[in-house]
């Protein structure tokens, strides 16, 4: 879900800059940072990101200047300008003074004839409409998208490689496995041989005993079901669309059939590939939680 996404536009009128950073997060944590005069299209924003991002900690920033050259041209508000100079022309009149140069000088001291740069950006809406700026919104999140995707597709070949590993490891095991039974077997026919001599000894009963204890040895339904866990997990990696949620579940299912073949192995060997499957397993949680 990490992801980067910019887009600019300069003209003679404004420079606007549109930028999108993402990490990792379970929903949409989206911080929007917009200029005043787009205060009012923030449900929009929001709603066109929630539709493209799903999820993620994303923050756009969304900034909007105008150049120098424009902010100085217009300073001075000639309508502002007139007005107050013909309205001390006329007082002074009214006075008998003559009107001079000084009553310019201070007509262009009156509050509301120079700009301030902020009071020209105050209403930049009337110059700059909303459809003019709104395609470099979804630029950014094109560009994202294709951060996101490309990331994707290396992400991919990673995970694939964790999985690959516990395929190899589970058979590994499942050579193992007949030389577990043996040394299981092994066992069996020594203590078999021990209690038979006890007076005490019932046939009956150590027969189910050896059946209930055979049974908990068998890992065969757990591996069948874990390299079927591995094929699913193969083949929803490659799906189009999101798929970061069900991965996890597999990756849960895998998880629970390792450490059942762990805890019925009895078997050294087989505890070790065991503990590096997980260790495996673990590299895969680690990077789903970087897939959508």
């Amino acid at each position: 879900m990490t992801g980067y996404g910019i887009a600019h536009r300069e003209t003679d009128r404004y420079s606007a800059t549109v930028e999108i950073k993402s990490l990792n997060s379970k929903t949409l944590d989206l911080s929007l940072r917009l200029p005043r005069f787009l205060q009012d299209r923030e449900l929009e924003i929001r709603n066109l990101v929630t539709k493209s991002l799903v999820r993620g900690k994303v923050n756009l920033n969304f900034d909007f200047t105008r150049p120098m050259a424009a902010r100085t041209t217009s300073m001075v508000s000639r309508p502002a300008l007139l007005a107050a100079f013909h309205e001390l022309k006329a007082v002074a009149h009214d006075l008998g003074i003559h009107a001079s140069e000084e009553t310019l000088l201070a007509a262009l001291r009156l509050p509301g004839v120079i700009l301030t740069a902020s009071e020209m950006q105050a209403e930049p809406e009337e110059e700059v409409a909303w459809e003019e700026l709104l395609p470099l919104v979804h630029e950014a999140l094109e560009h994202l998208n294709q951060f996101r995707q490309n990331e994707g597709q290396a992400l991919t070949t990673e995970i694939i490689s964790y999985v690959d590993r516990i395929r190899i490891l589970l058979a590994d095991i499942d050579r193992h496995d007949p030389t577990r039974i043996e040394n299981v077997r092994q066992r069996l026919q020594t203590h078999l041989s021990e209690l038979t001599k006890h007076e005490q000894f019932n046939a009956v009963r150590f027969e189910q005993e050896i059946l209930h204890y055979i049974e908990k040895l068998d890992i065969a339904e757990e591996k069948v079901r874990l390299i079927s866990h591995l094929h699913y997990f193969t083949e929803t990696v490659y799906l189009p669309e999101p798929s970061g949620k069900k991965l996890a579940f597999i990756a849960q299912e895998m998880g629970r059939e390792i450490n059942t073949i762990g805890s019925k192995a009895n078997d050294s060997t087989v505890q070790h590939l065991v503990v590096d499957m997980k260790e495996e397993l673990e590299k895969v949680k680690e990077q789903i939680n970087n897939i959508l």
